[in-house]
């Protein structure tokens, strides 16, 4: 009595043989039979068809998606907050000299610099809640920050009514500033150019109070959304390994299979089939797409962390004063400008809009090479029942 794993090993290999016969086709000189050939075919490339075109057009779809999210929403919401960050220090530097003039401020009012940078603060704190980038908790989070912006001037202002007496003015300065920044602690006051310090030493987490603390929270759980979306996932490594295997293997399978029907049915071309096999002509050009996409995405991620670190409150004001000069490099224009100009020129642009269309052309064409095929085994059945052929 034969024991039943001794016949597992057997199955396993008509299994592997099958699979490869499907996968694989073989060649003309081992002289295969014609229906068995046709029936293999029939079955083999509309599949490896549709997994092309299932598996490829996910990934590449997957991939443009990426961009068009990090240029969208995150690198929007990511700008709006360094530009809410700068503003609202510019205004608060400019809020303390005013305010050292003592009760001329009173006749003149706040500095024009101070108005218009805590009004762009104000937009652009708008603009980020509108963005999309943010969760549900953050949302609520930037909603605090708006609330804290409005507290931060109100005390401005009671420092402004209240200039000829320096007590209240020191205090509601003061308060306004411990809303606005961190407390300096042990750590200097003023950063190298000037400003008073205003991030604080440990980065910020989910004890933040202040406004600058809230805003660089924000920032660093944007920056880590946009590296994982910039990061090829591994169902996209996986997607692409299996489109490219089956893309192999479709290729072999239609070429011989064009010979085959050169060959055994003496057709010089079978037209069906090379129309099918048509789009796989743009598989190169999509896939440089995707390539240029992805390295595009990473150098967006190298902006965004200048985006957060090393823009400065100093290096903006020169853009105040000198808004027909060089731009600075750091400024927070220029990186936006950056940005835009990567994820512009990390694309093939007369490929926009192709992604929804890949995996749908691509099954039209499995269900071309299927009825195809199926035409001519039908006809050769026909024909060898008919006792014309071999």
């Amino acid at each position: 009595m034969t024991a039943p794993w001794r016949a597992v090993p057997p199955l396993a290999a008509d299994a592997l043989r099958a699979l490869r016969r499907y996968a694989w086709p073989v060649p003309l000189t081992e002289r295969p039979r014609n229906r068995a050939y046709l029936r293999d075919r029939l079955v083999a490339l509309p599949l490896l068809t549709v997994v092309v075109a299932v598996a490829f057009g996910w990934a590449y779809a997957d991939v443009r998606e990426d961009s068009a999210v990090l240029r969208d929403s995150f690198v929007p919401a990511l700008v709006g907050l360094a530009e809410a960050e700068t503003s609202l220090r510019i205004a608060d530097r400019e809020a303390q000299e005013s305010l050292a003039a003592g009760e001329a401020v009173q006749l003149s009012g706040l500095s024009k610099r101070y108005s218009t940078r805590t009004t762009r603060a104000v937009q652009r704190l708008n603009q980020v809640a509108r963005s999309g980038a943010l969760t549900t908790a953050e949302r609520q989070q930037l909603d605090v920050v708006s609330g804290l912006v409005v507290d931060y001037g109100t005390w401005i202002t009671f420092a402004q009514n209240n200039v000829a007496d320096p007590a209240l003015r020191d205090a509601g300065l003061s308060y306004a500033r411990s809303m606005l920044c961190p407390p300096p602690g042990t750590a200097k006051k003023t950063d190298a150019d000037g400003y008073p310090r205003c991030r604080p030493d440990s980065g910020s987490g989910s004890d933040a109070t202040s406004v600058v603390d809230r805003i660089s929270s924000l920032e660093d759980r944007l920056r880590d959304r946009l590296a994982d979306r910039a990061a090829p996932g591994d169902r996209v490594i996986a997607a692409g390994a299996v489109s490219a295997l089956a893309l192999v293997l479709l290729v072999f399978g239609l070429w011989r299979t064009q010979l085959f029907l050169h060959h055994r049915l003496h057709l010089y071309v079978s037209v069906p089939l090379l129309v099918a096999a048509l789009p796989l002509l743009a598989v190169p050009f999509l896939t440089t797409d995707a390539v240029l996409a992805h390295r595009a995405q990473q150098r967006v991620v190298s902006t965004a962390a200048d985006l957060a670190e090393r823009t400065t409150p100093a290096i903006e004001s020169t853009g105040d004063e000198q808004p027909f000069g060089e731009p600075h490099p750091l400024l927070i224009r220029s990186l936006d400008e950056d940005v835009r100009h990567d994820l512009s020129a990390g694309r093939l642009s007369w490929l926009d809009g192709v992604a929804p269309w890949v995996t749908p052309a691509g099954l039209l064409c499995a269900a071309l090479s299927g009825v195809t095929l199926h035409a001519y085994r039908r006809e050769y059945v026909l024909i060898s029942r008919s006792g014309a052929t071999a």
